[in-house]
């Protein structure tokens, strides 16, 4: 491990972005992080995008977390002042994430970050372009067993998401019978993933029956 004496001093913009957990006590980057504020009635509200006026309250990106600082009234003591958290909080923050994704999804193919398809989802990862396969959640197995078999033979592949349902990402898209997808690799899927890994904190990335399919892993963003 490199001495403390010899790591660079960080810049005053990389400080900025670390905030400190309210539960843990811990200081991380704000991608680790939710925040939130306090709205006139005195509620916490999620700030997904950080851009909401008011004192920021940071908490780890996790159910657990989250939870925890609403069960412990984490968010009035950090505040200050009189701050409540409802019970479904994390699940507040969990639907809130999904349909950040949903549209990043759109902004993507809008951009051209993003294709659809089995043939065209699988030349971007035997190319390498794929950051991401997004498979649909109730696609049929033997395409999806196809179309995971290509990735594993990938070194680095891209990696799995299967959160969305055919018709959740065929709002999302303006498509029909969206059922593979492939984010391709850029600035766009950077910020994605940001999310996703935040997301990863409250749901699972991948349907557990997935998980019993012959050759099948979860591959962690």
């Amino acid at each position: 491990m490199e001495p403390a004496a010899a790591r660079p001093a960080k810049t005053l913009a990389e400080a900025s972005r670390e905030r400190r957990d309210i539960v843990s006590g811990e200081v991380m980057t704000e991608a680790r992080l939710i925040r939130f504020v306090a709205d006139p009635d005195g509620h916490a509200v999620p700030d997904l995008a950080r851009k909401l006026p008011g004192r920021g309250i940071w908490v780890a990106a996790d159910r657990t977390s989250v939870e925890t600082a609403a069960r412990r009234g984490l968010f009035a003591r950090s505040a200050k002042a009189k701050v409540t958290a409802p019970r479904d909080l994390a699940d507040q923050v969990a639907a809130l994430l999904r349909r950040r994704l949903l549209a990043g999804l759109g902004l993507a193919r809008r951009s051209g970050d993003l294709v659809s398809g089995f043939e065209k989802a699988c030349a971007a990862i035997s190319s390498g372009r794929a950051s991401w396969l997004i498979e649909a959640s109730d696609g049929a197995p033997d395409g999806r067993r196809k179309v995971m078999a290509l990735v594993r033979r990938q070194t680095p592949g891209p990696d799995v998401f299967g959160v969305f349902s055919c018709e959740e990402l065929g709002l999302a898209l303006g498509l029909e019978n969206v059922i593979h997808t492939a984010f391709l690799a850029g600035r766009a899927s950077g910020r994605w993933t940001e999310d996703v890994r935040r997301f990863a904190g409250f749901s699972p990335l991948l349907p557990e029956d997935w998980r019993e399919e012959p050759g099948e892993a979860k591959r962690e963003p």
